[in-house]
């Protein structure tokens, strides 16, 4: 439920204040002292007074003669109610969200039921409690329900719980029993939400419909791969046409046709390179995804760690108590390897990486107090921790690749040191896109405007002036010969790709280490202009790797949660590469990950489970990926 943040509305009530000075004063509220020292009652009417109509004596301000007038008085609250009732854009209502506050409702209790819903027993338990439970813990509860009914009530109830155990069965497979009924929609993941569409779609048993899924295997462990694959034979076999865009070789091996794009990425690509069946495609020798569908495929790119070398160079030894759905749990991981966590969704990877072993380093490391669950942390020599995710790359719609990847400052100063700059006496300052003389004074900038759209969210468009160039035309006169033997502005490199730009470069050492180091992690099609905000969560990963490259890291722990999201599995093999480039600098990697390819490349796997919420948790099995694969209490062991 929303309500009014009464803080925060006072700044409205201070705006309407001297329009309302004369009706509150009549009203018993003093307006000769600041808002702080009123008493409480008075307060209570600026907030909540009643919404009647007064008249009122007062002087003109223009004419400073007496009037007279009838005024409603809008108390804050109410001021704040009745333009919530008036917003019609989201632009609107982004303007009053710093008046309101949103918490649990107080009358059902967040639950949603009214008091009646709330009331009837089924099994000892109202439909509220029903609702909180997860699907994992609600199906033996609804098995049960027939049964405890009168005799002439069991056919329907029989009919009604076979519907929600066929649903459920769905929702099951895709991995999504640690879920609960009244989960909110906006909580859940892509991935997640995916997922639920999907079983809806089964259950709804359409025919003669087109099913586009856009990467539904991310987030998904390999064991619930099984149950994705199961809900796209039930819509073929009802007649559904299904089109899959994703790069799990486990998914695609399902697939009755594939159609493969490339060769590369950005410029090289959008082509159809291959298409026919998978055994088509794997020995296709134009294909880049048919040797990774062979049955001759090797995952296993990196050395080996023998088992008994493992914790050569030292361990991190983490102890917890009892969090969230996580039991405690007393976990040691090897330093200066390659420690992959993995587990089904909803086992508690992310609670013993992200909420436990990275808050109890940095507090190790800091000195400052543990994180309440956490008993002990031990990691001698380890001075920095360093999270690798997937969140957008800053909000500064000026960030760009080059900007990121400290090129762009490099490429201002080449170009302020050519002819044409100094005839025009320019200043490297004068290149930059924030402040420089050379910007576009259009967008400022940016590379795109905004339009006001009437009843419509405001609209981005590409600046009309520098078409999204962010630099005005007198930035194009200013040239520089490159190694290829054309000449280029410093707009124009910035419309490059990383490779394009990489290959046109000349003389400039250091510029084209950090360009190649871009290429290295399988960035070469982004052009340098691109915005980071606009990235993928990948891209972003990939991207803030590159200043850590080259790097001395032996007091280094890199957190990676889930890399391989989104990437083919070529691109899995480069991050692979990357992985170890910064092993063989001293740097101790723990990841979170489903991807195989990723597993079976760990020098240690720790393998949470066995199901997710209530029924995860643990930690199952935990070694080389040769013992993991011999475990049989780990199913991720049965995929490697």
């Amino acid at each position: 439920s929303k309500t009014i943040d009464e803080g925060a509305v006072v700044v409205w009530g201070t705006l309407m204040w001297s329009l309302m000075k004369d009706i509150v004063r009549t009203m018993g509220v003093r307006t000769d002292v600041p808002f702080r020292d009123l008493t409480p009652e008075e307060k209570e009417i600026v907030y909540h007074g009643e919404l009647k109509k007064h008249h009122i004596h007062y002087v003109n301000p223009n004419t400073l003669e007496p009037a007279e007038m009838d005024f409603n008085y809008y108390s804050a609250v109410n001021s704040v109610k009745n333009a919530l009732a008036k917003v019609k854009d989201e632009k609107g209502m982004k303007r009053l969200e710093k008046y309101l506050e949103e918490d649990v409702c107080p009358d059902c209790g967040g639950t949603r039921l009214s008091e009646a819903a709330r009331g009837p027993r089924l099994r000892g338990i109202g439909l509220d409690q029903a609702s909180a439970m997860t699907l994992s813990e609600l199906i033996p509860w609804v098995q049960g329900v027939p049964s405890s009914l009168p005799e002439e009530m069991r056919p329907m109830a029989e009919n009604i719980c076979e519907s929600f155990m066929d649903v459920s069965k769905r929702l099951m497979d895709l991995g999504l029993g640690y879920l609960s009924l009244d989960r909110a929609a906006s909580t859940l993941s892509t991935g997640e939400r995916q997922r639920v569409q999907l079983a809806r779609a089964v259950r709804n048993r359409t025919t003669g419909v087109l099913y586009v899924l856009d990467e539904p295997s991310i987030g998904l462990h390999p064991y619930n791969l099984q149950g994705l694959t199961g809900v796209m034979d039930d819509l073929q076999s009802d007649g559904n046409s299904v089109i899959l865009v994703d790069h799990d070789t486990q998914v695609l091996k399902h697939a009755d046709w594939m159609i493969e794009m490339g060769k590369g990425a950005g410029a090289e690509g959008g082509t159809i390179i291959s298409q026919g069946t998978v055994e088509d495609i794997s020995k296709n020798p134009v294909s880049v995804i048919g040797p990774y569908l062979s049955d001759d495929y090797e995952s296993r790119i990196r050395p080996v760690t023998k088992r008994e070398a493992l914790f050569d160079k030292g361990a991190i030894h983490l102890e917890t108590g009892a969090i969230h759905t996580v039991h405690p749990l007393d976990v040691r991981i090897p330093m200066g390897r390659l420690t992959v966590v993995t587990g089904v969704s909803g086992s508690g990877k992310t609670t013993m990486v992200l909420e436990s072993l990275i808050p109890a380093l940095r507090a190790e490391i800091s000195g400052q107090k543990l994180p309440s669950h956490v008993k002990k942390v031990e990691a001698d020599g380890i001075t920095q921790v360093k999270l690798i995710d997937a969140t957008p790359i800053g909000i500064n719609v000026r960030s760009t690749v080059a900007t990121y990847a400290n090129v762009h400052d490099g490429l201002r100063k080449v170009y302020a040191r050519t002819a044409d700059a100094k005839e025009h006496h320019y200043k490297a300052g004068d290149f930059s896109y924030n402040t420089g003389k050379l910007r576009c004074p259009t967008c400022d900038g940016t590379g795109e405007i905004s339009l006001d759209v009437q009843f419509l969210p405001d609209v981005q468009i590409p600046c009309p002036d520098c078409r999204g160039s962010r630099y005005r035309k007198e930035a194009y006169d200013i040239h520089r010969k490159a190694k290829d033997g054309k000449e280029y502005s410093l707009p124009e490199l910035m419309n490059m790709s990383v490779d394009q730009v990489l290959n046109a470069l000349g003389g400039l050492k250091l510029l084209q280490q950090r360009l190649q180091v871009l290429h290295d992690l399988g960035l070469g099609y982004l052009t340098l202009g691109e915005e980071t905000p606009g990235l993928s969560g990948g891209e972003a990963q990939r991207l803030k790797l590159a200043s850590e490259m080259g790097k001395g890291q032996s007091d280094s722990v890199f957190v990676f949660d889930e890399p391989t999201i989104g990437l083919h599995p070529q691109d899995v093999r480069t991050l692979l590469h990357v992985f170890q480039t910064l092993i063989d600098h001293g740097a101790t990697l723990v990841v979170i990950e489903h991807d195989l390819d990723v597993i079976r490349n760990a020098d240690y796997i720790v393998d949470m489970g066995p199901g997710g919420g209530k029924e995860g948790g643990r930690i199952i099995a935990r070694g080389t990926p040769e013992e993991i694969r011999q475990n049989t209490d780990s199913l991720t062991g049965r995929f490697i």
